[in-house]
């Protein structure tokens, strides 16, 4: 009797891709089929969020934010139910997509009428720069970021990378204590100098972000170059040991790989380039996180170093004026904050590039995380030949 599988078992390991973060391996991922079903809390909170600005305030009085209590926890309750429903991966009707759609892009007109209905006035997003268009592009730009976020699982890669981080501790211990003094003694003796001090004095926050961003740019540019070596070695070793390791623990642990892998090796499938990049963000997620601790503990170093050593007077020496304070921290400069800023996202992003690189770090930081991807791979290979080569049965797994 030939080995069978349930369309059960197809779900589960389709539900399986979702809660690792890479639901682009779905074959036949689209819109309709997989991308809005899971939209579905997310639209349904940013719609009712919405309904707080139709709290009557001015005609309430105290009793106002009982009201807006009110809302949020219909909002939130709304969200818990819709997400409950979509843990189980529906498939919505055209009808329903439809509706769904409609009444999502009636919310512009609605919110802005209702507002002025119930308060007398409206305020849209943005205030006056805007005006009335300020709704549309707020709702068109959460309904874009949805479905993005969505389509690549966004929201479960960085739960996935933070929480890897957060309850390994001792992993966490380790790679500081091995990434920490190389990074400073790559960057320690460049924090003392005064025309840094100077500049960093002058450069507005917002430019200190759009540095910041740069170094997560060359970040994300380094693992995708990496990557594509990774797949390619992936996809030259689908061979049944490696095949059965990986579907221990998945929905298809039952399948017998010995009889659908063909000369002892599946063929390597080429993957298309919304699944490059899904399996691209799993990558860049996870090192983003990592060399945040790392850029966290950097911050904090250098932080407490400039307190130590950099006096007020040597500080206003270096800048050539008496520094500026922040509200926040009105004893230390802020020309130290952002040095300190500076020097944590550098060195992040060089602890990020090494831990690729360097056949000593790439084991230690890098490994776990290739690992996990040629995991996916080969998961993912067994998944196409069984739901293509093998009849679908109600019953469930069997082999003969």
């Amino acid at each position: 009797m030939p080995y069978t599988v349930s369309q059960a078992t197809l779900r589960r390991t389709e539900h399986w891709f979702v809660r690792r973060g890479v639901p682009t391996m779905i074959e036949g991922y689209g819109f309709v089929g997989h991308v809005l079903p899971r939209m579905l809390p997310s639209l349904a909170f940013v719609a009712l969020a919405s309904l707080a600005w139709l709290v009557p305030l001015r005609s309430a009085g105290s009793q106002g934010w009982v009201l807006l209590g009110g809302v949020a926890v219909m909002t939130l309750a709304a969200w818990g139910t819709s997400t409950v429903f979509v843990r189980r991966l529906p498939r919505f009707s055209r009808r329903t997509v439809i509706a769904i759609l409609s009444v999502y892009a009636t919310m512009p007109v609605a919110v802005p009428l209702l507002q002025l209905a119930v308060d007398g006035a409206v305020t849209p997003p943005g205030g006056n720069v805007a005006g009335l268009l300020g709704f549309v592009i707020f709702f068109a730009a959460a309904f874009v970021a949805t479905l993005v976020a969505t389509t690549y699982g966004l929201g479960t890669l960085l739960r996935r990378a933070i929480r890897h981080s957060v309850f390994d501790l001792r992993n966490s211990v380790h790679l500081l204590g091995r990434a920490l003094p190389a990074l400073l003694f790559v960057t320690l003796f460049l924090f003392f100098t005064g025309e840094l001090w100077q500049a960093m004095n002058r450069l507005a926050w917002w430019r200190v972000g759009l540095v910041v961003v740069l170094f997560a740019a060359i970040t994300v540019l380094a693992a995708a170059a990496r990557l594509r070596d990774e797949i390619g070695r992936v996809e030259q070793d689908l061979s049944l040991p490696t095949l059965s390791a990986a579907c221990q623990g998945t929905p298809l642990a039952g399948a017998p790989v010995e009889h659908l892998a063909s000369g002892g090796q599946l063929p390597a499938m080429p993957l298309t380039a919304r699944q490059e990049r899904n399996l691209l963000l799993m990558l860049a997620s996870r090192q983003l996180v990592q060399a945040a601790v790392v850029g966290s503990a950097l911050f904090a170093f250098f932080l407490a170093l400039g307190v130590l050593v950099v006096t007020p007077e040597t500080a206003e020496q270096w800048i050539g004026e008496k520094p500026e304070t922040s509200v926040l921290f009105p004893v230390i400069p802020v020309a130290m904050l952002r040095n300190a800023t500076l020097f944590a996202a550098f060195g992040s992003m060089y602890f990020a590039v090494t831990s690729m690189t360097d056949a000593d770090h790439r084991q230690q930081f890098f490994a776990p995380i290739i690992d996990e991807i040629e995991r996916v791979l080969a998961v993912h290979a067994v998944y196409l030949v069984v739901r293509e080569t093998v009849p679908a049965t109600p019953d469930g797994l069997g082999a003969g």
